[in-house]
């Protein structure tokens, strides 16, 4: 790779020492140089001078919580429908779909709306059976949590009137005949998912080429890293893969269940640690951990404080439940520190969150300071444990696309009371407590992986599409700077690649997101219409806007 000196008058460096610098010298990758076009000359007398277009530079965006690969398989692979649609469209849909399938040929797909829960009975999987032509039929929801399937898919997860609900999950059944009705919440996916795994078990190179797709669907948002989120032994090889050929245009951190996770069906933990150093690449660093401590709260999976909104099913009282006790996770957590995994802990509960922290809290009372684990979405959160986040060095993984005004908060709003939804995502609450927030897009839940419209959402707390009116806990909102530093340097830290991303300074990669606009300058509701024009990963550019 040459030498070489990429200029623009301003370049954004996100560090604090040196905070705007018009040029940076670049050999094998690395940045040896920052400051004006005369510093970068002389640390490189040889090299190339490139002028960057665009009205401003930034350090490569990082995605601190996303599942790519299953991502880039809806978008090459799957059916996809939006969480707007009401039951029948979906089931037009289907219908579509199979008159391109063979016959028993799985359609899969999603992601029909939470709101739809209600309505999916024996007599809607007997409507997805004929819509389907009887082929096997799983769709996946808009919290990725819970599955329609069809009799065909059930028959062939082997799920009949007397299978027992695996742990944390359950299959929903008609209360008359007690047979399934397709709807499975949460661990009962696994089924499924599992006997879908098995008829493609024959086709590795398809997650190959998902997750090259989804690579460079995020390099053209100017993303240059991630942490995957729940990193199964597919996703591992699909990702050494695609390095050893040289085409992993991104940092990766992978995320490997330390519990058995309820989407990760057949992936046993200490199976896949003891793996991981066969799949490790320059580029891909399988090196955190994953636990779900609770579901979503559109199906009352999550665990809340307070009471869900009274139903049929589960009456007046109940506050879902976590997957572990308090003791329980504190001891899986003391085993992943002596391990050096640091951990995401999927909490969307604000009872959830406040047992990851009373774990995280019992751990350093034992062992002192450890590392820094992530409690992930952290949407609800009790007032007072925010200031723990910081006292207790745990990251706030934030997923705007989940909370701002949209199809999902309208779901939420019927199964949790309106208060409570009214103080979701406190970020600038855990800003001014001295919190680490860190932004993800927990795509494919969300269908954009894209960080702009998200960053306008942390600004806004409104609905960046327009679709929806009004705004979500507005005193929430935090300024531009902090919003961009949520997605570099805080994303950098929160992931461990501090050493590498996140800012542009000596010794790291030169990773840039070359802009169309001054973030700084623009009206805030034009912040989700920024245009990446190049994006640069290790000195090279791997994305240009219209090639």
């Amino acid at each position: 790779m040459p030498d070489t000196i990429l200029h623009h008058p301003l370049i954004c460096t996100m560090d604090p020492e040196r905070p705007w610098v018009e040029a940076l010298a670049v050999c094998d990758g690395l940045i040896v140089a920052v400051g004006t076009l005369a510093d970068a000359r002389a640390a490189l007398p040889e090299a190339r001078v490139v002028a960057l277009p665009g009205e401003m530079v930034v350090p490569g965006l990082l995605d601190v919580h996303n599942h790519f690969v299953w991502a880039g398989r809806a978008e090459l692979y799957e059916m996809f429908v939006p969480p707007i649609l009401s039951l029948d469209q979906v089931l037009d849909a289907v219908r579509d779909t199979a008159t391109r399938k063979a016959p028993g040929e799985w359609i899969v797909g999603g992601m029909w709306g939470s709101s739809l829960i209600g309505q999916i009975d024996a007599a809607a999987r007997q409507r997805l059976d004929d819509a389907a032509g009887g082929r096997p039929v799983m769709l996946r929801d808009d919290s990725q949590h819970n599955r329609f399937v069809s009799t065909a898919a059930l028959a062939a997860a082997g799920i009949h009137q007397h299978t027992p609900d695996p742990l944390n999950g359950r299959i929903v059944r008609d209360a008359t005949t007690g047979e399934a009705t397709g709807l499975l919440l949460e661990a009962a996916c696994g089924l499924v998912e599992l006997a879908l795994a098995r008829a493609l078990e024959a086709t590795p190179h398809l997650d190959v080429e998902a997750a090259a797709h989804a690579v460079k669907r995020l390099n053209a948002c100017g993303v240059t890293g991630m942490q995957e989120a729940l990193t199964t032994r597919a996703v591992m090889r699909a990702l050494k893969t695609l390095d050893d050929q040289g085409r992993l245009s991104a940092w990766v951190v992978g995320s490997l269940p330390m519990t058995e996770a309820p989407l990760a069906p057949g992936e046993m933990p200490d199976e896949l640690q003891a793996l991981r150093d066969d799949f490790r690449t320059r580029h891909f660093l399988p090196d955190a951990g994953k636990i779900f401590l609770d579901g979503v709260p559109t199906s009352r999976t999550a665990a809340m404080l307070e009471p869900y909104l009274p139903d049929a099913v589960h009456g007046c009282c109940f506050r879902g439940g976590t997957t572990l006790t308090v003791p329980q996770l504190a001891k899986v957590l003391a085993d992943c520190e002596r391990r050096g995994t640091r951990v995401k802990i999927h909490c969307t509960g604000d009872a959830s969150t406040r047992a990851a922290l009373d774990a995280i809290d019992v751990l350093r009372s034992f062992n002192g300071p450890g590392l820094q684990h992530h409690i992930a979405h952290a949407s609800f959160i009790d007032p007072a444990e925010i200031p723990r986040f910081a006292e207790l060095n745990v990251v706030a993984d934030l997923s705007p696309p989940l909370w701002f005004p949209s199809v999902i908060i309208e779901a939420i709003r019927t199964t949790v009371a309106q208060p409570i939804v009214d103080r979701m995502a406190p970020i600038r609450s855990l800003l001014d407590a001295g919190a680490l927030i860190a932004g993800g897009s927990d795509w494919p839940v969300v269908p954009d992986p894209s960080p702009w419209p998200a960053m306008q959402g942390m600004v806004t707390r409104r609905d960046p599409t327009g679709r929806l009116e009004g705004a979500l806990c507005p005193e929430q909102a935090i300024g531009v700077q902090d919003a961009l530093r949520a997605y570099t340097a805080n994303a950098a830290q929160a992931i461990g690649l501090v050493d590498r991303a996140g800012s542009i300074e000596v010794g790291k990669s030169a990773d840039l997101a070359v802009l169309d606009r001054r973030l700084f300058e623009i009206e805030a509701s034009e912040l989700g219409q920024t245009r990446v024009l190049q994006t640069w990963f290790e000195g090279r550019c791997v994305y240009r806007d219209g090639a």
